[in-house]
């Protein structure tokens, strides 16, 4: 379904664990998920700033057998719910359950395992958004490099493994515009700066 909505910011993904809630290493309870400081309050500053904000995981726990599918979607109801108790929500949440190495029918090396751009791609066609000049917020290397053919630009926070990856970060993120914050919070403004948007 293809949204009518026309969008005049760039949109912000978001990777979820360690970037917008607390990295558990392979959630498999809701009551493991927690919203990560300030995470609740940027979200809802993207909303009113008329970003559209959406969520692109990587969900291998399937593939690996640690959790199914119906939980992942769950999962993504749950994380909408704490959201919504601050005022903030998201226009998106698409996830990837596949890994080559994982459990079938889960074994394929699928383009919308992040870094992969698959799942941005598949957003932008379903909500009408311009992948140029988007924000893709994450910890990992996956993330930053998600989208980097399609003009993403990428932001890493130092949050959940974001220490870590910055310490290894590629000469292509700097190149490519990004920039390294201490958390969502704190990226927030810099990205409500519409930073790299062409019109």
């Amino acid at each position: 379904m293809t949204s009518s909505r026309s969008w005049k910011k760039p949109p912000l993904f978001l990777d979820r664990d360690g970037t917008l809630i607390e990295e558990v290493n392979y959630l498999s309870s809701l009551d493991q998920m927690r919203l990560l400081p300030g995470a609740a309050a940027a979200v809802r500053q993207a909303n009113q700033a008329g970003h559209p904000v959406i969520v692109v995981t990587n969900q291998s726990g399937v593939a690996r057998g640690y959790i199914t599918e119906a939980f992942v979607r769950r999962s993504a109801v749950y994380l909408r719910a704490l959201l919504a108790g601050a005022g903030a929500h998201l226009d998106g949440h698409y996830y990837c359950p596949y890994l080559p190495d994982g459990l079938p029918p889960y074994n394929l090396d699928s383009p919308d395992r992040k870094p992969g751009a698959g799942l941005l791609i598949q957003a932008a066609a379903e909500l009408s958004l311009r992948l140029e000049g988007a924000f893709m917020v994450g910890d990992k290397q996956a993330d930053l490099d998600t989208g980097a053919a399609l003009g993403v630009i990428p932001v890493l926070v130092r949050t959940g493994y974001g220490r870590k990856t910055e310490s290894e970060l590629k000469p292509g993120f700097s190149q490519r515009g990004g920039r390294v914050f201490d958390d969502l919070s704190e990226a927030m403004p810099w990205i409500l700066g519409d930073r790299g948007f062409k019109k």
